[in-house]
């Protein structure tokens, strides 16, 4: 089945809103389609236990399937829950426990890519996250 890319843009969207959902962690979604062939989007959240790294991937994954969104084509890290990676395809989301996060830093990593809102419209989530904002945002300057 052939999906448009505005339905894998939205579907990335939900699964950045499930995940802030359960976390205060920032979640960021990035447009990495440009400069990797291999997906589209990048989902980066975290949490700050075991617990909670599994209850977001849990949450992303089945709120996403309930929107009439697909099941992951490929899940890692459930068993260490350090890192866990739902591979989607055309979008990927990594679910980071706090200390992998800022190890692997994959915010800096993809600093030259866009930055992409997640919010729906209808949300009033006051939260000073730049992914909250209601307007697309280019990568911030590295110093």
């Amino acid at each position: 089945m052939q999906v448009s890319s505005e339905m894998v843009l939205e579907w990335a969207r939900i699964a950045a809103r499930s995940a802030a959902s359960k976390t205060d962690e920032q979640t960021l979604l990035l447009d990495v389609g440009d400069v990797l062939s291999i997906t589209g989007y990048f989902v980066i959240t975290g949490g700050r236990n075991a617990r909670q790294v599994r209850s977001v991937a849990e949450e992303v994954e089945q709120r996403l399937h309930a929107e009439g969104g697909p099941r992951p084509l490929r899940v890692e890290g459930l068993d260490s829950l350090r890192w866990v990676l739902l591979d989607y395809g055309d979008f990927v989301v990594h679910v980071m426990l706090d200390e992998a996060r800022a190890y692997y830093e994959l915010e800096r990593l993809w600093a030259d890519v866009p930055r992409l809102s997640w919010a729906s419209e209808t949300e009033t989530d006051s939260v000073g996250d730049v992914s909250l904002q209601a307007e697309e945002s280019p990568a911030p300057e590295l110093r």
